[in-house]
């Protein structure tokens, strides 16, 4: 069975506050293990999103897309995101606006999507999350939680 909501945490763990996706997730991990265990949700991280995440929507009726926010809005913004060609000519990074397009381009139309933005404020390689990100880190996951917990 497929978890009807996934949450994908997108960034490097290595480049600071860049690392807010996946310690979303790893936090979410603990703090929906019931959601997690009864397959209701499912988590996944990555580096960037890619073309093939397409795939990871099938079946799905929510996807949330998790990462750091670079300026604009603290502690995190919360915004509903639709299918959108990406206008870059690389494929080595996709927005979730783009990975929806290529699921609705390929496979029909995408779950309903999201984007947790959470607002970060050093991002240099090999430091680690500084106390304001985790701070709004933890902002965002309490509002997942009532949100779609």
């Amino acid at each position: 069975m497929t978890a009807p909501t996934l949450v994908i945490g997108v960034g490097n763990p290595s480049r600071g506050d860049d690392a807010l996706g996946p310690a979303f997730v790893d936090r979410a991990a603990e703090e929906l293990r019931t959601f997690v265990e009864g397959g209701h949700l499912e988590l996944l991280t990555d580096f960037q999103l890619q073309v093939e995440h397409a795939l990871d929507l099938i079946g799905r009726a929510r996807v949330v897309f998790v990462d750091a926010l670079v300026g604009g809005d603290a502690p995190f913004v919360w915004r509903r995101v639709e299918p959108a060609r990406d206008t870059t000519v690389s494929t080595h990074a996709m927005s979730p606006a783009a990975v929806l397009d290529a699921h609705r381009t390929v496979l029909g139309d995408p779950p309903e999507a999201w984007v947790l933005a959470i607002r970060g404020e050093r991002f240099e390689l090999g430091e680690g999350l500084s106390g304001v990100a985790a701070g709004n880190l933890e902002s965002a996951l309490v509002f997942f939680t009532a949100t779609c917990g």
